[in-house]
């Protein structure tokens, strides 16, 4: 799962590089230049794929995090939460 996720992630990452999009003057909708609208579409693309990675790749560990002992101790002497 890791090596597909790893290949999506540099595929994704050519697509970058939009060099079609360079000389094309087109409109989308009559407002937006191909290329502006190509990158419009590239970041929400972007912002699935890190949902995607951290849905299947993100590491249990991170999230089983205990707190040090000491560490908010102050807080709690002052009455702070």
């Amino acid at each position: 799962m890791k090596w597909l996720l790893a290949a999506l992630v540099l595929a994704y990452a050519a697509l970058h590089q939009d060099s079609w999009n360079w000389t094309n003057r087109t409109l989308v909708g009559g407002v937006l230049p191909a290329g502006l609208a190509y990158h419009a579409m590239y970041s929400i693309g972007a912002a699935v794929l890190m949902a995607i990675l951290v849905k299947f790749a993100w590491p249990a560990e991170l999230e089983n995090v205990q707190p040090e002992p000491g560490v908010g101790e102050a807080a709690r002497e002052e009455g702070g939460h």
